[in-house]
């Protein structure tokens, strides 16, 4: 297979002899054939199949035009928003416009739609009135059934129905793609194909999904937030290739959305296989000219050695979309694909990442996991390790060691995230030791996102305890190998289950550890997590009881600012939520205080008076001194 980009342009697809291309691939993503990029995989996959697919990288959708480029595909469309959602990639937690898009030449703003695969697929329709559209990516992976829509703040329906497409690949598509792909060679209507695991299609025949649990309907969910918490716990509950069943949901006009299980894992030699195509492992030549793509720095000397997370955080969209079982890569391939990164020009002799979304996750969580699937309502690590659980870090140690040993390598890093509490189900230390010694620069980036066990609770992570005995353990191993490293645990405000009491109560622990963190991340309700599920009706979906929610932008910056309470800018905010809750107690000059009292006006005038005498005194010459050093040096002489 020839290595090399593949075509963007009509004059690239005819420089290699094409004149039609199989399938087309719109991606809301500049163009990067890196392995970490969702685009570079599906295509490279279809490539390898024999199929010939062209690029059109963040089209301009005011133009339809721009998506003709190489005319009509033989077999569909594929479209993408990216490797993130379009309105998470467009606006920040606040619905503040950000500046810089990292998935764009120069990381420019503004270079798709907000939705794009809607704004995408109706622009596809518009030209091409019968041609197969898929969708793909996280953005129609998480939007493939009903699901509440944070930026319009409203319960939206299917993507499907919304952008004319006429089916969704979701999670990791290698396998559906392939499937549909060679149903559509075989000359299958593609209203036909409703049968692939890893896809959501449309149907009127309802009898086609006789074995699928039904949902409730669209209409009942927008009338009653509960019955869309029950809909949104029985997907939940159904996300694993093994055990998931297929789900039914009803619309208006005998339309109904069928979503197939999800598809079986790669096994390790097929995840070897994927990430052995012939990627470029940059972006295309042609950003070159705008400095190029921001989000390459990120991952050019990064390794991806994993997939899946059976952590089971609330507030993680994972488990919708790469599922709870582990799948990994070999040593040998990660090997070989870490040789290749050390003879890049730019190689400085440091591996950044190995890891995944969890970095220490290198096989399932038990052995009858990929047998018979992940339990439907049990977490394999909340609220307690189950005891069915492998925590083990032998393997991971085995390919760390040799990825040291490599020649030119410096320092292995390990930046995906650490699960500390699987660190702390391991009874054996070696991996925290080396882990230390060898894989830490100074600080070590953890996640228990708050201490407030109400709060962790709804959140689906161990309780404070386990955190403490992981912070004290590393702080310990470090004393004995005489290294100075410390932990920089992240934090997460106004998560639903915390009230303001729990606001404080996390400031008065940063209080107690000296520690007042640079960024915080406001709970952030992104389509299809059993939080976002929680901030939208109210009620926690795995039990249906009432769970408080802080929705009021004015709530959540208190709780935010009580989070950096030195921060002279949170002054107010942190004063008002202090008074509030009746705790004045924090409010003073003894060391349990978080803030001083505000000064009237005479505490004012009187400390002005002060500086203006200490400024006073310091102008003045420090003459005695001078005589003194002036009379020992004539004795001296």
């Amino acid at each position: 297979m020839e290595n090399r980009f593949l075509p963007v342009s009509r004059e690239e697809m005819r420089q290699r002899g094409w004149d039609q291309v199989d399938f087309v691939y719109v991606s809301g993503d500049a163009y990067v054939d890196h392995p970490s990029f969702g685009h570079a995989i599906i295509t490279r996959v279809l490539e390898s199949r024999g199929f010939r697919v062209g690029i059109i990288p963040q089209p301009d959708w005011k133009d339809k035009d721009s998506i003709a480029v190489f005319g009509e595909p033989r077999l569909g469309f594929l479209v993408s928003a990216g490797n993130m959602d379009s309105m998470v990639n467009h606006y920040s937690v606040s619905k503040k416009r950000r500046k810089t898009d990292a998935y764009t030449p120069g990381g420019i703003m503004g270079k798709r739609p907000d939705y794009a695969c809607i704004v995408y697929g109706n622009l596809i329709r518009q030209t091409y009135k019968n041609t197969p559209i898929i969708l793909g990516g996280i953005e129609a992976s998480l939007r493939r059934l009903a699901h509440y829509d944070y930026w319009s703040d409203k319960l939206k329906r299917s993507i499907l129905l919304d952008s004319g497409a006429d089916l969704i690949s979701y999670g990791m598509g290698e396998r559906s793609i392939v499937e549909i792909a060679e149903a559509l060679d075989a000359g299958l209507d593609v209203a036909d194909i409703t049968y692939i695991d890893g896809t959501v299609c449309k149907i009127r025949d309802k009898n086609i999904a006789y074995d699928a649990l039904e949902l409730p309907s669209f209409e009942e969910m927008k009338r009653e937030k509960r019955k869309y918490a029950e809909s949104f716990y029985t997907q939940y509950c159904n996300t694993d290739p093994f055990s998931g069943q297929r789900l039914l949901e009803p619309y208006e006009n005998g339309i109904y959305i069928l979503q197939n299980p999800a598809a079986k894992p790669l096994t390790t030699q097929e995840m070897d296989d994927v990430y052995a195509l012939p990627y470029m492992r940059t972006y295309h030549p042609m950003y070159e000219k705008d400095g190029g793509i921001p989000a390459i720095s990120e991952v050019k000397f990064s390794l991806i050695s994993n997939r899946g997370c059976f952590g089971g955080c609330s507030f993680c969209a994972l488990t919708f979309h790469q599922g709870r079982i582990i799948q990994v890569r070999s040593h040998e391939s990660l090997l070989e694909e870490a040789k290749a990164l050390t003879e890049e020009p730019d190689f400085k002799g440091y591996i950044h990442d190995v890891g995944g979304p969890t970095a220490n996750f290198r096989f399932p969580a038990c052995e009858k996991q990929l047998t018979y699937g992940a339990c439907r309502e049990k977490q394999c690590l909340f609220p307690k390790p189950c005891r069915n659980l492998r925590a083990d870090h032998k393997d991971y140690l085995k390919l760390l060691r040799k990825l040291r040993e490599l020649p030119k390598v410096k320092k292995v890093f390990i930046r995906s995230g650490i699960r500390f509490d699987y660190v702390m189900a391991d009874k054996d230390d070696t991996f925290i030791r080396e882990l230390c010694k060898y894989h830490v620069s100074g600080q070590l980036k953890v996640a228990p996102e708050h201490i407030a066990d109400p709060v962790l609770q709804m959140m689906g992570k161990p309780e404070n305890a386990v955190y403490r005995e992981f912070a004290a353990k590393y702080k310990k191993i470090n004393e004995q190998l005489g290294m100075k490293q410390y932990l920089v645990p992240y934090l997460m405000s106004s998560h639903p289950g915390s009230t303001m009491k729990e606001a404080i109560a996390l400031a008065e622990y940063l209080r107690d550890l000296g520690y007042m963190p640079e960024q915080v991340q406001d709970f952030y309700p992104t389509p299809s997590t059993i939080s976002t599920c929680m901030y939208y009706t109210g009620v926690d979906p795995r039990t249906m009881k009432p769970v408080y929610v802080p929705k009021s932008p004015h709530e959540k910056a208190m709780q935010r600012a009580l989070i950096q309470y030195r921060n002279p800018k949170n002054y107010e905010l942190v004063m008002e939520a202090l008074k509030k809750e009746g705790r004045e107690d924090l409010i003073g000059f003894g060391k349990h205080c978080l803030i001083r009292p505000r000064q009237t006006g005479e505490d004012r005038y009187y400390a002005e008076k002060r500086r203006k005498a200490q400024e006073e005194k310091n102008r003045k010459p420090r003459k005695k001194k001078t005589i003194r050093n002036t009379h020992k040096a004539k004795k001296r002489h």
